[in-house]
């Protein structure tokens, strides 16, 4: 890894945290909370990832695809908190549980029997988020809206797995206020569910929020969100 490189990473970091800090001061006063900054670290090099965490204090990093997940994993357990976040189909479920500290890309009952029937055989609890297809996208993996409630429901009732939160993935969008219109209705779905729960003691998450998007995600309520090409450029594909 080359100093221009490190210098790079370090001028996009600390941009994109100020840029974090700033969204915060423009939130609605009901929105309390800190937001977790996670690098969404497709096609980046592991040395790439251990200098962000070392250097600049990057506690979280996330991947697409089991496949990456596992080729990084040895040069990153224990160095930070290591989520899986694109669609996560069932027959790779085994590879990743006891490895991965968090799915965000539970779209599905069947995935969640799964991770939990998993989780039960090596003896782990495993973190999920309920994925929502906020924008109602064929192409796009996640429940529906209206959906939502009775699906966190069934989840919680899995064992081996706890249900933390919530994450979405907006439509690409032309302007904040359109981000925003997508991440109100999931921060309202997100309070409904979450917030009016009396029996709830964890720390939630509501995920949501990417290089282009993740001030107006912010703005609406996120608490974390899921940064790439903002801290290390476009993604290099080989």
């Amino acid at each position: 890894m080359t100093e221009e490189r490190k210098r790079i990473i370090t001028e996009n970091y600390k941009r994109v945290t100020e840029k974090i800090e700033e969204a915060k001061l423009r939130r609605d006063r009901s929105i309390q909370g800190e937001v977790t900054l996670l690098a969404a670290t497709k096609t980046v090099d592991p040395e790439e990832i251990l200098f962000a965490i070392h250097a600049l204090g990057l506690a979280a990093a996330g991947e697409n695809k089991v496949q990456e997940f596992l080729a990084k994993y040895d040069l990153l357990r224990g160095q930070a908190a290591l989520h899986i976040l694109g669609h996560l189909q069932t027959n790779k479920v085994r590879q990743i549980v006891g490895k991965v500290d968090m799915i965000q890309s539970v779209d599905s009952l069947h995935l969640a029997q799964e991770i939990g029937r998993r989780s039960q055989a090596a003896g782990v609890v495993t973190d999920v988020l309920a994925e929502i297809n906020i924008g109602r996208e064929e192409n796009k993996t996640g429940i529906l809206p209206e959906e939502t409630r009775d699906f966190t429901n069934a989840l919680e009732e899995i064992p081996g797995i706890r249900l933390r939160g919530l994450m979405t993935m907006a439509p690409v969008c032309r302007s904040k206020d359109e981000y925003l219109k997508y991440f109100c209705k999931t921060y309202e779905i997100y309070l409904d569910i979450f917030r009016k729960k009396s029996h709830n003691r964890i720390e939630t998450v509501l995920s949501m929020g990417m290089s282009d998007s993740f001030e107006a995600a912010i703005e609406a309520g996120a608490t974390m969100v899921r940064i790439g090409s903002a801290i290390f450029g476009p993604r290099i594909y080989l």
